[in-house]
Order: C-alpha cells, then structure tokens, then sequence
C-alpha cells in the first residue's frame, strides 16, 4: 500500500475530518452515510491493513502456524479465522485467545492482511490457538450487535471444552487458559465482554483469564489528562452516534466510557490478569488508555495488572508496522503474558 495513504488515513483518524454535506455525511476515514440511508465506505480505508483481505494459510512456510476461515454462526454470518500454531505433540494443549479486530466498529475485518500478519506472528510466538471474530459492522449492524456476536464466539469457544465442530479447538484448546485480546474497538470489545462475563456465565466452567487491550477506543464527554483540547472534534468521537444512535447519554454510555454515568464499577471485571498498551503518539486515544488503566488501579479491582507505552508508535501499532522494535516487544510480552 502507498505511503501516502497510510499518511491520509492517520490524518483522518486523529484530526478532525467530520463533514457535513447536502447529500452525505462525510465521516472519514470510516465512511460516507448518504440520505438514502447507503453507506459508502472510504476506498482508503478498504485498502489499509486494517480492511485489505488476505487468505489464509496452511502451514505457513516462516512460522508453520497454519490458518482457516471458518462460520461461527450461518444464521448471521458471523465468521472467523482460526490460528493453529506449529504442534508436534498431538496430545499438546495450549491457550487460546479470542481476538477482535479494531476499525471504529465500522470498518476494519478479521480477514484484513494487518490483522492476518500480527495474528501469525503471535500464534508463533506465544504457541496459542487464536480464534480472531469478524463481528457484524455499524452502522448496518449497530451496537450492541458487535458485543452479542463477541460474547456468542467466547461461548462458542467455551463449548468445546466436552466436544465440538472445530477440531483445533477439541485436539488442541487448553479451556483453563482462555484469553480474550483485541486493538481499537476490538481493545473495547474486550472490556465488554470481560465485564458481561461478572453477569453471564459461560459454559463447562470456562472463565476468562486474562485480557489483553491494544490502543483501546474508550471515549468521554470530560477531558482526561493528556487529551487534546479539541478532542470532542474528531472522526472517533463523531461516528460513535451512527455506531449507537440508541445510546442514550452518547459518548458517556458505559460501553463506550467506562467510568460513566451508569457504568459498573471496574472492580467486577472478570478476570485474574489485565494488560493495557497505548502508545506514545496516538494522539487521540492513548490519554484515554492510560486513564481506562487508573480506573480499574483506582476501583480496587484484585488481580494483575500491568500498562505499557509504545515508544514512538501511534495507533493500532502492531497492525500497521508488525516490524518495528516496539511491535515485537509487545509480542515478547503478550507471550509470557499468555503462557504465565
């Protein structure tokens, strides 16, 4: 892809792009809403890592993780990649992490060549069977649908742990150590579905244990430390109201803002390890981040709880530049994180 439009597409994501027009509502670098109610999305954003498709792969000839796309769910078609990492034992158990891809819930699939690339890599690393869900998009599919199908794949998951359609998971999942991860919206997913399971049970006894939160999208109508004083004027907060046009107090609904009005103590959240990176040139989102983090220090939530900062890196780091020094610390990190 041009480096012009990696360059266009950041410009849109961290400055303020949002447009009014006669005909359409411009909300790049996410999409264009017409009046007909058809929705366009940005051709830029249909060609960064985060959307261009790429296929997957049986034994990779660099790692030897072996990958497969999969339908979780025909009734709507809901689907997902699989990752199975090199297993020479064929009695070898090994976690798993469900992942889930960023992209504002608008744009963005789990079949994307960024997510596809990190996602090998990681399996490799840290030798975990990685179901990474291509959930249902707004403003098509409007919150809470990218939750409910998020939770769904979690209890897919957790179905196998006495059998199931998926042999991966029945030869090879280890159900003690179950992982949910994800970067962007896919990092908010994750704090959703962390805190559904404090009120949902899943089933054969499987519990989340622990969670992994990239450049998270968390947003809020007050000012955090570090944020931008124009913050409210960008493309991440205004595509929120076609994301959930139902959310009654807007950017201060507790999926989006985690410490608002309403919103469940972060003490209930449910598992035993929480890791949270930002980084350090995300303009946007990385106050937000390190403020989610003082929010759960703060609420006397008990478990493990570490925050790194990506030096010199920006949004959904490991996504766009897989090869740089801080990416690949991050997945030296996310591997102990995951085998600890």
């Amino acid at each position: 892809m041009a480096t012009g439009k990696i360059i266009f597409f950041a410009l849109c994501l961290f400055f303020p792009c949002y447009l009014s027009h006669e005909d359409f509502i411009d909300l790049r670098p996410f999409l264009n809403i017409y009046k007909s109610d058809t929705v366009e999305r940005s051709t830029v954003a249909l060609s960064t890592p985060l959307s261009k498709y790429t296929p997957p792969k049986l034994d990779d000839p660099q790692t030897g993780v072996s990958s497969k796309d999969i339908v979780i769910f025909p009734a709507t078609n809901v689907s997902a990649r699989i990752y199975l990492p090199d297993i020479s034992d064929p009695e070898e158990r090994v976690p798993v992490l469900l992942y889930f891809h960023g992209g504002g819930f608008c744009i963005g699939s789990a079949f994307g060549f960024g997510d596809h690339s990190y996602l090998t890599r990681v399996a490799s690393q840290s030798k975990v069977i990685i179901v990474s869900v291509n959930y249902r998009l707004a403003p098509e599919y409007k919150i809470p649908a990218a939750y409910i199908d998020a939770w769904s794949a979690l209890r897919w998951i957790a179905s196998h742990r006495k059998g199931g359609v998926e042999p991966w998971l029945v030869n090879h999942g280890d159900f003690r150590r179950v992982f949910v991860g994800g970067d962007s919206a896919g990092g908010n997913i994750v704090h959703n579905v962390v805190m559904w399971e404090g009120r949902q049970k899943l089933p054969n006894h499987v519990r989340i244990s622990g969670a992994v939160l990239v450049t998270p999208y968390f947003l809020g109508s007050k000012p955090v430390e570090y944020e931008a004083k124009n913050f409210t004027d960008t493309s991440v907060y205004k595509v929120w109201k076609y994301v959930c046009p139902s959310c009654k107090y807007g950017v201060d609904d507790m999926h989006i803002n985690p410490l608002g009005p309403g919103a469940p103590s972060l003490k209930w959240l449910k598992c035993k390890k929480i890791m949270v990176y930002v980084g350090e040139t995300d303009v946007e989102l990385r106050a937000r981040g390190i403020w989610y983090y003082r929010g759960i220090k703060a609420s006397g939530w008990k478990g493990k709880l570490r925050l790194y900062e990506a030096k010199g890196v920006g949004h959904v780091f490991p996504i766009f530049s897989p090869e740089h020094q801080e990416s690949k610390k991050l997945m030296k990190r996310l591997a102990k994180f995951l085998q600890n």
